[in-house]
């Protein structure tokens, strides 16, 4: 396994650390989307993690459940509420992820955890992107987040795994509230949120 050598242990005890103030806000949050979104408060997925083990991730919920007349869902444009832009402008909605640190699923930083139906579609460079434990922040979000495109956004992903520090995870911790507090990299262009991975075109190199 990539990573350094206590980096479960400084997630655990900065998580815990922090708890004074992430608690309480978690409890305002989950009032406001209760009240403003409405139930369920907690939006669940299952998330391919280390080594592309699945597990639960855990965020605010953002997004109606709206359908069109075929019972298909409707583009994230025409579900996500103005409380949910609000929430995702200012990343209060992936609070509960810091529960998924404490259980062990995710790490402070590292690559986000994507949908499992992209495992098949990386090329063999990007799936190294797994071998640490995923991320509420990392290397990608601190150097463009959602503005940036995937094959920029994957290879950023392998080279944290590469350059795996203690050092470093400070350096995008710190880069992490500068990015949050400025509200840069949200989405993508046209997008309300970001477009699906699709994978390579066939013609294109696959590492």
């Amino acid at each position: 396994m990539a990573g350094y050598r206590g980096k479960r242990l400084f997630d655990i005890i900065a998580v815990l650390l922090a708890a004074p103030l992430w608690v309480p806000a978690l409890g305002v949050v989950a009032v406001v989307v209760r009240w403003k979104i409405g139930a369920p408060v907690l939006f669940r997925q299952v998330r391919p993690g280390l080594d592309g083990r699945p597990f639960e991730m855990m965020k605010f919920r953002t997004m109606t459940d709206g359908r069109d007349v075929s019972g298909a869902l409707l583009p994230d444009a025409e579900r996500l509420t103005p409380a949910g832009r609000r929430l995702r402008s200012t990343s209060l909605d992936e609070l509960p992820e810091l529960l998924n640190v404490l259980r062990g699923g995710m790490s402070l930083v590292g690559p986000r955890p994507l949908l499992v139906s992209y495992l098949p579609r990386y090329a063999v460079h990007h799936r190294r992107r797994h071998e640490v434990r995923p991320g509420l922040t990392g290397l990608a979000q601190v150097s463009g987040r959602n503005s940036l495109t995937w094959p920029d956004r994957l290879d950023l992903d392998v080279e944290y795994v590469e350059r795996c520090s203690l050092a470093l995870d400070l350096r995008i911790l710190g880069r992490t509230v500068s990015a949050v507090l400025g509200r840069r990299g949200i989405s993508a262009e046209g997008e309300a949120t970001m477009a699906e991975f699709t994978g390579y075109a066939a013609d294109e190199p696959r590492r």
